[in-house]
């Protein structure tokens, strides 16, 4: 009896202290990029601090399909409205529909996008690097256009600075247990000289960027997170073949190829050769070469270090770089 009562005690004392600095710990569960709250390391550390561009609401606007002068067809890069604003803003009419309700670009997408009263010359095929393979793979075994109408919310421009960090209980206490404890291993690892990357939970990678303080706004500027699955590798001289036979089903259009750089492309293997040889052989618009020249003019939050996607200002360079691909050479 006695044994059962001292481990009962012990019980509650054990519960009682997690519970103590699960509270404690708790503000540092708050979180604002996808990066941060992924691999539980704290906001204050990695979320940025310079300012980012206005953006007039005026050019956040979605053309109807008899309108639009240009279809835009991209993931959440493209779901913004931020690089469409840079045509919008220069005079032309762009609408946009996510891969999500277009699902593919397939044998009879002509034919389908005349029945929906589109007009325009250009069509924008958007995706990120990451996946690009898949969706390119699925839109070539595609034979018939099944829309998915999504009814979308009207859209704001976004936060000139960082907004306030949103606490995360889906772990309860646990989460900011968790951040705290990552906090420490990153202090212990980030101080020895030859700290390059290290791989944290939920498929975040962290690494040391070079110049990262030339390059980034948080406070711990010399390292940067990452999505640990992106593939080092280039794509094959094939991904540019079923390219091609995309651009054959597009007759009488003119695709306009916008395949954006993975975030660890950008900054730490930008010496990959597809985006040359994609501009070499359609005109594609070079976004890595873009990009990589921003970098190298020292452009801050280009991507910030807690996200994935690009900042304000990245997308506004985004918007340009596909302006200027539709200009006569």
């Amino acid at each position: 009896m006695k044994h059962a009562r001292l481990f009962s005690i012990l019980v509650f004392a054990l519960i009682t202290l997690y519970g103590a600095v699960g509270f404690y710990c708790l503000p540092l569960a708050s979180f604002t990029g996808p990066l941060t709250r992924m691999g539980k390391i704290p906001e204050p550390l990695f979320g940025w601090t310079r300012e980012q561009p206005a953006v007039n609401p005026e050019y956040l606007v979605n053309a109807s399909w008899q309108d639009a002068d240009m279809l835009a067809i991209g993931d959440s890069f493209s779901m913004t409205h931020l690089w469409q604003s840079v045509l919008i803003q220069r005079g032309m009419k762009v609408h946009t529909e996510t891969w999500e309700a277009m699902r593919d670009i397939c044998e009879d997408f002509p034919e389908w996008l005349h029945n929906q009263g589109f007009k325009g010359r250009y069509v924008v095929v958007e995706a990120v690097e990451h996946n690009f393979e898949n969706t390119l793979e699925h839109s070539l075994s595609c034979k018939q256009t099944y829309y998915h109408h999504i009814r979308y919310l009207p859209i704001s421009p976004p936060p000139q600075r960082m907004p306030l960090s949103k606490t995360d209980f889906s772990g309860k206490l646990s989460v900011g247990i968790q951040t705290k404890l990552n906090d420490l291993k990153y202090q212990q690892l980030s101080s020895k000289p030859d700290f390059v990357s290290w791989n944290m939970a939920n498929n975040v990678r962290m690494n040391r960027v070079k110049h990262g303080c030339e390059l980034f706004s948080h406070p711990r500027c010399n390292d940067a997170l990452f999505l640990a699955d992106d593939h080092v590798g280039d794509f094959e001289e094939n991904t540019l073949n079923k390219m091609q036979v995309i651009n054959q089903r597009l007759k009488g259009l003119k695709p306009i190829w916008v395949i954006v750089p993975n975030k660890s492309t950008a900054y730490l293997h930008p010496d990959k050769q597809f985006w040359d040889k994609a501009e070499q052989r359609f005109h594609a618009p070079n976004i890595l070469q873009v990009l990589r020249q921003k970098i190298a003019d020292k452009t801050i939050d280009l991507y910030p270090a807690n996200e994935t996607h690009l900042s304000t200002a990245g997308y506004l360079i985004l918007g340009d770089a596909i302006y200027q691909s539709l200009q006569p050479r």
